[in-house]
């Protein structure tokens, strides 16, 4: 249990993250083929039974969940719930070349993207497929910083994270082929002082880094459903398109437990699956999906529940409290020459900020979460280098709301509250001049279009940085009128409040029951 929980925080908080820590490296051997046999343990939700018992019950089978029902397979009987389909049935998800496309397909309620927009104005997608977000990220992977991981509550047993890294990168994680706009955004990282050049390293240092990606050598996406493969097959069952309504809780004399749940499938039938002796249910849904089933369930605030007719099953102040998302500002150039596609393989890391980069190809659909800021045009007609800044640790939090009491297809509502505290915005303030020197360097010359001097002579996709850089109240404008994510929200059920911590993961006091949290939905 406490490998299984571990590896699936580990490879969930940081996979597409920025955050890691001292370790031995190890990486995926590409391979010819992709690895597609977990598709064995994979079972429409139809052709379930309409009541089944298992020793545990998974919700979500995105980047925790995968990896903890792998694990927990290997002794005890495990269902695995996802309300998607698989990644074989969108074709983009399966390789960096449709990275793009899941933001221009339009969200008709099936997609592996599902959008929403947050209450700020902010607009984001959220995975809908067998192996959750982790199918539709840029890719980067690193391993967690190690002040975090002492910060988190969690008492860990730091040879088994190491181990648990190295039993996600020996499968998901592969060296980079450096492209050409990598390598330059990383020399100019360097030459506008984000230092040292600390190399190929999966490590979390301060300074600029190539680090792991989870696309091999052919472009082929390795999310964490491929950790599925590592299921034992007589005990590993993954039901798709399993829309978990709530979870069951019983009283006993000991206190309130989970029983199991009630998910509905494709057709609207109703099914059961219920847990034996002491088995779990395990929430891996999302920052967003989690604390959702949670107020679904009964288990929240008291008065807010009351106020929805909601149940109370259990009073839980905290339960959607506390929600923050890293604010992402960028710039995109437009190149005088062509570019040839990158996903993120490098990383700039300093105390206040990250910066990470990609390229892509021209489009002609609104790529949505993208560029959110409505004022831009909608295409690109040329290839372009994005280059995006990160607040690591955002102080500034929000809430997530039911925007229905009964339907759990009907997403909540979320707001975040962006540069609500002041330390937000100076970290902001540092980042947008990083990219403002970033632009000066020599590095980034040859895709000006005009021979100017600084950070001048550039063809700007969007709005483009304040001109006067020591104006602080210029950028902190910008800063607020350009937010957008970078799709690493997180919170609703936070160890200390919420949820206290266990060796295994983010415990909540209910018997039978652990909520793991995750970043990135």
């Amino acid at each position: 249990m406490e490998n299984s929980a571990i590896a699936a925080i580990l490879f969930l908080l940081y996979s597409i993250v920025f955050c890691p820590q001292l370790g031995v490296h190890s990486f995926a051997t590409p391979s010819d083929v992709q690895d597609f046999s977990y598709l064995k343990f994979v079972r429409n939700a139809t052709d379930l039974p309409l009541q089944e018992k298992y020793d545990y019950i998974v919700v979500g089978g995105g980047t925790a969940g995968c990896p903890l029902a792998a694990t927990l397979s290997a002794n005890y009987s495990v269902l695995l719930l996802e309300r998607g389909d698989i990644p074989t049935a969108y074709p983009n998800v399966l390789s960096n070349a449709g990275i793009l496309a899941n933001f221009m397909q339009e969200d008709d309620g099936k997609t592996p993207a599902q959008r929403f927009t947050s209450e700020d104005g902010v607009a984001f997608v959220r995975g809908r497929v067998l192996g959750g977000s982790s199918m539709i990220n840029v890719g980067l992977y690193s391993r967690a910083d190690s002040e975090f991981l002492k910060k988190s509550g969690i008492k860990l047993d730091m040879n088994l994270v190491n181990n648990s890294y190295e039993w996600v990168e020996n499968t998901l994680v592969f060296r980079p082929n450096l492209s050409h706009w990598q390598s330059v955004v990383k020399d100019a990282l360097l030459e506008a002082g984000v230092r040292p050049d600390n190399g190929l390293t999966l490590d979390h240092i301060q300074g600029t880094k190539i680090t792991g990606t989870i696309f091999d050598d052919r472009g082929r996406r390795h999310g964490a459903v491929e950790l599925l493969n590592k299921g034992h097959p007589k005990n590993l069952r993954v039901a798709i398109h399993a829309a978990v309504e709530r979870i069951i809780f019983s009283s006993k004399a000991s206190g309130l437990s989970a029983k199991g749940i009630i998910y509905t499938d494709s057709n609207g039938r109703s099914h059961q699956a219920l847990i034996r002796g002491k088995g779990e249910v395990i929430l891996s849904a999302g920052a967003i999906g989690s604390p959702q089933l949670l107020l679904l369930s009964g288990v929240g605030p008291k008065s807010y529940l009351s106020s929805l007719k909601i149940p109370v099953v259990h009073p839980q102040p905290y339960v959607g409290q506390f929600m923050r998302d890293n604010p992402r500002h960028y710039v995109t150039i437009l190149p005088p020459s062509e570019l040839e596609p990158s996903t993120a393989q490098i990383a700039g890391i300093t105390s206040d900020y990250y910066i990470e980069t990609f390229s892509g190809l021209p489009f002609s659909t609104m790529a949505f979460s993208l560029f959110p800021n409505p004022t831009i045009p909608m295409t690109i007609n040329s290839t372009f280098g994005h280059i995006a800044t990160k607040n690591p640790a955002p102080l500034s939090y929000g809430s997530l709301k039911l925007q229905s009491s009964y339907d759990v297809k009907v997403g909540p509502s979320v707001k975040f509250n962006y540069f609500a505290k002041k330390a937000d915005l100076s970290r902001c303030v540092s980042a947008v001049r990083k990219m403002g020197d970033l632009l000066k360097t020599n590095s980034l010359k040859p895709f000006k279009i005009r021979d100017l001097p600084g950070e001048n002579g550039f063809n700007l996709f969007g709005p483009p940085l304040p001109m006067n850089q020591s104006d602080v109240a210029s950028i902190e404008t910008f800063c607020r009128d350009t937010v957008a994510t970078i799709w690493h929200y997180h919170g609703g059920c936070l160890v200390g409040k919420a949820c206290w911590p266990s060796n295994a993961g983010r415990k909540i006091s209910l018997q039978g029951a652990l909520i793991i949290i995750e970043d990135y939905g």
